[in-house]
């Protein structure tokens, strides 16, 4: 049996090879026209040739994904959401990992330019001036997400107000001796503008900063040599959810009770923090809506639409069982 052909659609289905065009790419079509062509597509088993169509139309329908871990949750929400809203809109996408490693997030953004992809979303630890100097050069349009990138486009959480409703809850409910675990200047969005956030917030209390990463693990060991030289705080605020969950399990190694000896606070609002005993208290950051938004800027870009410069993403507070008032 002959293989059918966009033509041949077009002449059953009694329209244009265009409009046939337009809606294998995602284009405008009459709702009508569109199950009809969809009934004839799905009666015949057609499969257009994507890759004969998009050279054709110098487009790969492809949005690579620089990402710096698979791990993360946020990472992965953020990823996860920003492919199904690409799929959507008959894009693929393809995703590096960089295990943290900058200088493979530049090589990435050039391997992916090199693929020919359509656009680039980069989950950005930092930014730095081989960054800057890739996306100033860069054929494809790149949106930055976690980190504010002055020259480009990107999408950001609302780390100062997140930052400092933690800070001024802690302070509201009478701790004087704190200790905020957080990460080191490197990373801008986490490291300075949410820590400084909590520092604000907390007006005349000047936490003890306990410097961390990411993982659980370092948080640890951390604060168990901290314990060692120091008395115990009555609250401790961490940068993420998962430096909290290190603390928690530190100080109940320790014998202390949360929250009757030592507050805990988180950032994030992972669903494993709601389901600790205590619930941890914290902020709550719209991953999805973030994935979301990134994906259709990145799609705007792409058909050179005007975008905005940031775009914010706001935060819920979660009052958990974690803190209590002295």
């Amino acid at each position: 049996m002959k293989k059918m052909t966009m033509a041949d659609i077009a002449k059953v289905a009694g329209v244009s090879k265009t409009t046939v065009s337009r809606y294998f790419n995602g284009g405008y079509v009459k709702e009508e026209t569109r199950q009809k062509i969809e009934k004839i597509v799905k009666e015949y088993d057609y499969e257009p040739n994507v890759l004969a169509a998009n050279l054709k139309a110098n487009k790969t329908h492809t949005v690579g994904i620089v990402c710096p871990t698979l791990t993360s949750y946020a990472s992965s929400r953020m990823m996860m959401n920003i492919d199904q809203f690409l799929k959507k809109h008959h894009y693929a996408t393809i995703i590096i990992n960089t295990n943290h490693d900058e200088l493979d997030e530049i090589k990435s953004i050039t391997k992916l330019t090199q693929l020919r992809v359509d656009g680039i979303i980069l989950l950005a630890t930092s930014i730095t001036m081989a960054h800057r100097d890739i996306a100033s050069k860069s054929s494809v349009p790149i949106v930055f997400m976690a980190q504010a990138y002055d020259d480009g486009v990107s999408v950001i959480n609302n780390d100062y107000e997140a930052g400092y409703k933690i800070g001024e809850y802690i302070y509201s409910n009478g701790h004087k001796n704190v200790v905020y675990a957080g990460v080191s200047r490197k990373d801008v969005a986490v490291g300075v503008i949410r820590r400084q956030g909590v520092y604000d917030g907390l007006q005349n209390v000047h936490p003890h900063f306990l410097e961390t990463d990411f993982s659980a693990e370092k948080t640890i060991d951390k604060l168990n040599d901290y314990l060692k030289n120091h008395t115990c705080p009555t609250a401790i605020i961490c940068a993420t959810d998962t430096i909290a969950m290190g603390c928690m399990k530190v100080l109940k190694d320790h014998g202390l009770r949360i929250p009757e000896d030592v507050s805990v606070t988180g950032f994030g609002g992972y669903w494993t923090s709601t389901v600790m005993s205590p619930a941890l208290t914290t902020i709550k950051f719209h991953y999805a809506h973030a994935g979301q938004t990134a994906g259709q800027i990145i799609l705007d870009m792409i058909e050179e639409k005007e975008v905005e410069r940031a775009t914010l993403i706001d935060f819920t507070f979660i009052e958990g069982e974690s803190v209590r008032s002295i």
